[in-house]
């Protein structure tokens, strides 16, 4: 496989910074309505069940189509699909922008969750694009963009909604999302390896069906009750649904996802660890954030504003950048799965300081700042593992699936933890309020969650033969190429 030559002149030194500032601003995209959840209801005239679709719609919507349009970048270009994902989300961002109809506002959501697939197709390219010696340092730093843009989305949105209109908010990410697909369209140059290949319509579709079936069972699940019919429905359809479309992926020419590839050691046990840290990354930031926010009552609350709130959440998103470079340098000299490994132990630290001190707030920020360093050591080497394991024509898919497997993983946390804090209640001023119990248990559960990733990441066969297989099993593809010329490992 020959080496890419580097993008000569300026527009080679932005190509980093314009694909992390298009991941920044896809973790942006889904915090900022965060701050808005409280007040939507009566700002749009709708009920708070209805407002909930907000950030359900995001989700349901970015799970399917991340693996989709990973397939679709590797396919017909990496970096048109990237383009596209960006401009769904800054037309949601215009509409919202635009309507206070809560309809409007749901379906524009829905729209914005496209940006999921941001992150793993410009992984994908940097891969495609980067020499080996810089392509381990902007992977991990293209990793941390969806920690930095979350702990910056939700102070931004705050002060903004709170010194201006809302829709002030939405037009602002609007701005930022034309500056993001400016930028990317004049500093990315779009790579020439390519799957050739007819798109599984029928995947596709049998996917999007078993994600929502699950998906929503998942995140409804604590409101419409977890026996509920509609629930156990939800969930056997899911079982259905996606027991067919396995099989149908295994016999079809040309899968959505290579479901052989997915299943070895090298890259199944990446995607089971890329779930387990989702769930103990997404516990930090949902906890913190009710946990100091609760009424000063309670006897633990601080009663902390919502932009106190994400400033408390800054610190660690510093962190997630600050520690990218080093999770690089550990994944050079020791190999991805240590430094996984050493991700998911230092979140289990945090954790750790966590149960130890949740009362006061320098111990809150600096138990959320070390869980925040593990994410990047995790989330960094996650795609490295994937890069090394799968064809470079699969890249975009193969980091769509992990990613998603992150997906299901935070989605997974968001409801046990709601779970658990539904359960631990206590009564301050006629309200019922979660106890310090409560968090603490949710705590402990996310540290032994990240504990299980240590151990999975262990067990991850050592890449010394993996990094054999882009050298003996893959060439580039030329993109008027009118059949593959190499073979996938």
């Amino acid at each position: 496989m020959t080496e890419p030559a580097p993008i000569p002149g300026l527009r080679g030194r932005f190509t980093i910074p314009s694909l992390a500032f298009g991941g920044i601003l896809m973790a942006v995209m889904q915090t900022v309505v965060v701050p808005l959840l409280p007040d939507l209801p009566r700002l749009t005239g709708s009920s708070a069940g209805t407002v909930s679709w907000t950030v359900t719609a995001t989700l349901l919507a970015g799970a399917v189509l991340t693996p989709v349009l990973g397939r679709a970048g590797d396919m017909y270009g990496k970096k048109r699909v990237l383009i596209s994902a960006l401009a769904l989300m800054t037309v949601g961002s215009v509409m919202c922008a635009v309507s206070s109809d809560i309809t409007v506002i749901i379906t524009a959501r829905a729209l914005q969750g496209a940006a999921a697939a941001v992150v793993p197709l410009s992984i994908s390219i940097l891969r495609d694009e980067l020499p080996p010696e810089r392509r381990g340092s902007a992977v991990a730093m293209m990793s941390s963009t969806v920690g930095i843009g979350a702990a910056l989305g939700l102070p931004l949105a705050a002060l903004v909604i709170q010194y201006a209109d809302w829709h002030v908010m939405f037009w602002l990410t609007s701005a930022l999302g034309a500056l993001g697909i400016a930028a990317i369209a004049w500093a990315v140059r779009e790579s020439p390896v390519r799957e050739p290949g007819r798109f599984d319509v029928v995947g596709t579709l049998g996917l999007a069906a078993g994600l929502v079936c699950l998906l929503l069972g998942v995140s409804q699940g604590g409101q419409w009750g977890w026996t509920s019919g509609p629930v156990l429905v939800l969930f056997l359809a899911a079982v259905v649904v996606l027991a067919l479309w396995s099989w149908q992926q295994l016999r079809t020419k040309a899968p959505l996802v290579d479901l052989r590839l997915a299943v070895r050691p090298r890259v199944g046990l990446p995607h089971l660890t890329a779930l387990l840290t989702g769930f103990a990354f997404y516990a930090n930031t949902l906890v913190t954030a009710q946990l100091v926010q609760a009424p000063k009552a309670t006897g633990y609350g601080l009663e902390l504003s919502i932009v106190a709130t994400g400033l408390c959440l800054l610190p660690g998103g510093v962190t997630m950048l600050l520690f990218s470079p080093l999770s690089a340098r550990i994944s050079e000299a020791r190999g991805p799965r240590v430094t996984l490994a050493l991700g998911a132990a230092v979140m289990a630290c945090g954790y750790a300081v966590r149960i130890a001190d949740s009362r006061d707030l320098w111990m809150i920020i600096v138990g959320a700042a070390v869980v925040s360093t593990g994410t990047t050591l995790a989330y960094s080497a996650l795609p490295t593992l994937i890069l090394r394991s799968v064809p470079a024509e699969q890249t975009a898919s193969a980091n769509g699936v992990n990613v998603l497997m992150r997906t299901i993983g935070q989605a997974t946390s968001s409801a046990a933890v709601a779970a658990i804090l539904v359960h631990h209640t206590s009564d301050v001023g006629g309200a019922r309020v979660a106890t310090l119990h409560g968090y603490l248990l949710a705590f402990t559960m996310a540290g032994a969650i990240a504990l299980v990733a240590c151990a999975a990441a262990l067990v991850i066969p050592r890449d010394a033969a993996a990094a054999k297989v882009p050298r003996q099993a893959r060439r580039r593809v030329p993109v008027a190429a009118p059949e593959r010329t190499g073979k996938g490992a």
